[in-house]
């Protein structure tokens, strides 16, 4: 049977930022003058995980998105310890890198998450990281990883998300899209985007993708 490409979103999917994330755009917040306290709920309400949606989201005035955003990726790039890895993502990396090509879409920081595969000993098993420095929507990020990875006749393209945004992204790619249960967004708000494939734990996503090696999905 032919390979498969599998694209992992970072944050939520593989490292688990969620504090981080709040941390940091709240420290943001307050040095551009604007004190707010962001919960898991305001990441949930997001159709686009990404930060400058997320200070949108927040009330912070136009013109000063940007300075919100780039405030949030330089706490992230000084943040010297890594992020903790989501329990059981390193099984499914190491597991699937052995039949599939492993590439990371995300809006975070590409550096960041080299880093972080570096200090989980999972930097020989991705083949691309496609971070907040390539340019365009997650759909563009998803046909350049696919690009980069270099796609062979007969092989299927998944893309793994935790946001609604990631599975509207593969939908629009023609890729197979999964959600996870353990991620920045609820299930039941994911459910509504109609996810092709839903795993509730890294362990299902490993037996997700199995199956479709053996041709059973």
């Amino acid at each position: 049977m032919a390979g498969k490409i599998v694209l992992l979103d970072f944050d939520g999917v593989l490292a688990d930022t969620l504090d981080d994330i709040l941390r940091f755009a709240e420290i943001v917040c307050c040095n551009l003058g604007y004190p707010r306290t962001p919960t898991r709920a305001d990441l949930n309400a997001l159709d686009r995980m990404e930060f400058a949606e997320l200070g949108r989201h927040l009330g912070l005035p136009r013109e000063k998105i940007g300075d919100f955003v780039r405030g949030t990726f330089e706490l992230f790039n000084q943040h010297d310890a890594p992020s903790q890895l989501i329990e059981g993502m390193d099984e499914v990396v190491v597991r699937l890198s052995a039949t599939s090509k492993i590439g990371i879409v995300t809006g975070n920081v590409s550096s960041l998450v080299w880093r972080f595969l570096e200090h989980y000993k999972l930097k020989k098993h991705v083949t691309a990281v496609l971070g907040a420095g390539y340019a365009g929507s997650r759909s563009d990020k998803i046909r350049q990883a696919i690009q980069e990875i270099g796609r062979m006749a007969g092989e299927e393209v998944f893309m793994v998300g935790d946001a609604v945004s990631d599975i509207h992204a593969a939908r629009a790619t023609s890729v197979v899209s999964i959600a996870v249960g353990w991620g920045h967004q609820s299930p039941e708000k994911l459910a509504l985007a109609r996810p092709d494939y839903f795993a509730e734990s890294p362990q299902d996503l490993l037996a997700i993708l199995t199956k479709v090696d053996q041709g059973d999905l």
